[in-house]
């Protein structure tokens, strides 16, 4: 057993300030058993999101000595607990009460994507037919938990605030899974590229570094997504020909 100091945000709408909270901790704890001590001795009133401690569910992010991290998944001797250990909410949506943010502005984003969109079936029963090599494509997608951590790293979300201009790379990851999915039938390439914004993304891969599930978002998602906004409407030898052939339609989908 051993004694370490907490620095937590208490506050309300954007106004607050840190607030130190020694408490005693023990070996195999996480961020999340902290502040769920200094709830229960010190703190009845503090706010804070989390629901399975598993590291599952995405609920208990926040900024942990500066970095985006899930609290729940975070262990105490990862930390030097020689310091005070920082504990703030993500700065990248607005902010609520102590620890706890408004994250719907993701949920809203969301519904604003073209839906999955798929071919009439392949076979007389009503079923389709895939390759297991186009499953396996898309599936690292899947393991998104929308922890938002990427969102809330993202410097043009976080330090420009353009949250109308550009869905982030969590969504990134969702039409990346949309878009390569083999059965998938709508082009998200205009949208990628205007109401999405994915050029505002300079790939410097800091949400890849935040991902609690490991998705390599900038290398298999954003990349290809830019690539096909390049193909389409950046390539000269692309553009004399859809010229020739006058203009885009017949064109088949960026694979």
């Amino acid at each position: 057993m051993s004694t370490a100091t907490f620095r937590i945000w208490r506050g309300e709408r954007g106004d607050g300030r840190f607030e130190d909270y020694p408490t005693t901790v023990s070996e195999g704890m996480v961020v999340l058993d902290a502040v769920h001590q200094i709830q229960s001795d010190q703190a009845n009133d503090l706010a804070c999101r989390w629901n399975c401690k598993a590291g599952k569910c995405g609920s208990c992010s926040a900024e942990i000595n500066g970095k985006p991290r899930l609290m729940c998944m975070t262990r105490l001797n990862e930390l030097d607990l020689e310091r005070p250990v920082t504990i703030e909410p993500m700065r990248a949506f607005p902010h609520v009460r102590d620890l706890v943010t408004d994250v719907s502005w993701n949920f809203r984003v969301k519904q604003k994507i073209q839906k999955f969109t798929p071919t009439a079936p392949h076979a007389a029963d009503g079923t389709w037919r895939m390759q297991q090599r186009d499953i396996d494509r898309v599936q690292e997608f899947r393991k998104c938990i929308e922890c938002f951590l990427c969102q809330d790293v993202c410097h043009v979300l976080r330090d420009h605030q353009l949250h109308d201009e550009f869905v982030g790379p969590r969504f990134l990851v969702h039409i990346a899974a949309l878009e390569m999915h083999p059965l998938d039938t709508a082009d998200r390439t205009a949208e990628l590229r205007e109401a999405h914004g994915v050029g505002y993304c300079n790939i410097t891969k800091c949400c890849t570094t935040v991902c609690p599930e490991s998705i390599a978002i900038t290398d298999n998602a954003i990349i290809p997504l830019k690539e096909r906004v390049v193909d389409r409407y950046y390539d000269p030898l692309k553009a004399l020909v859809r010229l020739v052939r006058g203009g885009t339609k017949g064109e088949s989908r960026a694979t």
